[in-house]
């Protein structure tokens, strides 16, 4: 659907992409991420038409960005973090100028228009000035212009930006509606936001892909081992001495806990080891109650400050060479260092 092929984007001396490279599959909803200054927004705009790139090359559905662009933007929607609204037109007026501008067919504007604005919910404010629109429907409006023409990619770049918490919800049950029928590029800070909607995370930090997986693979692509945490009521040394004879356990750290009688304790072993059921058999066997037993797993957050915390290192799955990274093993693959982007 798109081939992002070796993409660099140079302002003077400061770069801003760098030999970045990625595919986007069809009929999945892509979460692109990265710190501020990352250039995820400049990778975007280029993807969409709206900036040249300095090298590389982009392939929409077939068709060259840069080559045959016309033919390129047919199968992109595009909705900037601003919405580019002209605010004394009504949305109806608005979406038929727009309709217009990608020659959509005369004959098929009203349909397609009626079914977009159902789509997204601004049926009722069609022939309202959208000057006078709340935030939510200005967004809502801003999407369907992304939506006329029926392009089969649609790429959104913070579409909840600014939004209350009853608009971010109801966007969030749009995009992932929106899915159904189109492959979604999503670039959002909020990243409970991208956990709850996308298939798929692509990670980027200073101009290079960090990571590119599902949100579940991606805690396991960078932690080595599962964490296992254990309270348990009953005599501390026993409890550590029983602990202590099962086989798998890496590491076995022992803390105070706030309730009485019992000891906290974190348990690590290997990604495929699984004491759970051994741990249970022993207390019980030793008549000390567990009051907790909770495995672990990093969360999105966890995984971004991870990866973008670091310039040396990208993820690379498809070697399988172990190294050290802050005290974790991880698939990686060392770069050029950035530091001085």
């Amino acid at each position: 659907m798109i081939e992002v092929k070796n993409l660099t984007k140079k302002y003077g001396d400061h770069i801003a992409v760098s030999n970045l490279s990625f595919e986007v599959k069809q009929g999945q909803i892509y979460g692109f991420l990265g710190p501020n200054g990352a250039g995820k927004s400049t990778t975007m705009n280029i993807m969409t038409g709206y900036l040249s790139a300095t090298d590389g090359e982009i392939i929409i559905n077939g068709h060259s960005i840069f080559d045959e662009p016309e033919e390129a933007k047919k199968h992109i929607g595009y909705l900037p973090e601003l919405p580019p609204l002209y605010m004394d037109m009504t949305p109806i007026e608005y979406l038929k100028f727009v309709a217009e501008l990608k020659k959509v067919p005369e004959k098929d504007i009203d349909k397609m228009l009626d079914d977009i604005m159902k789509t997204v919910k601004i049926t009722e404010v069609a022939n309202r000035l959208i000057k006078n629109l709340s935030k939510g429907y200005k967004q809502r409006v801003g999407l369907a212009q992304a939506l006329v023409g029926y392009p089969e990619v649609l790429i959104l770049d913070e579409p909840t930006v600014g939004l209350d918490p009853k608009q971010i919800i109801e966007i969030r049950d749009l995009i992932k509606s929106l899915g159904e029928k189109h492959t979604v590029i999503l670039s959002s800070h909020i990243l409970s936001e991208v956990s709850a909607v996308c298939d798929q995370v692509m990670i980027i930090a200073h101009g290079q892909l960090v990571a590119n997986d599902t949100p579940e693979n991606l805690s396991k692509i960078i932690v080595a081992y599962n964490t296992l945490e254990l309270t348990v009521k009953g005599d501390r040394n026993n409890i550590k001495g029983l602990l202590d004879e099962i086989e798998g356990i890496d590491e076995l750290e022992v803390h105070e806990s706030l309730d009485e009688g019992c000891t906290d304790f974190v348990i690590k072993t290997a990604p495929e080891v699984d004491v759970r059921e051994e741990v249970f058999r022993l207390m019980s066997n030793a008549n000390s109650p567990i009051l907790k037993l909770a495995l672990c797993n990093m969360s999105l957050e966890d995984v971004f400050i991870q990866l973008t915390s670091d310039k040396k290192w990208i993820i690379n799955k498809e070697k399988k060479e172990k190294k050290k990274w802050f005290g974790k093993k991880v698939d990686r693959e060392e770069t050029e260092d950035v530091s001085d982007l």
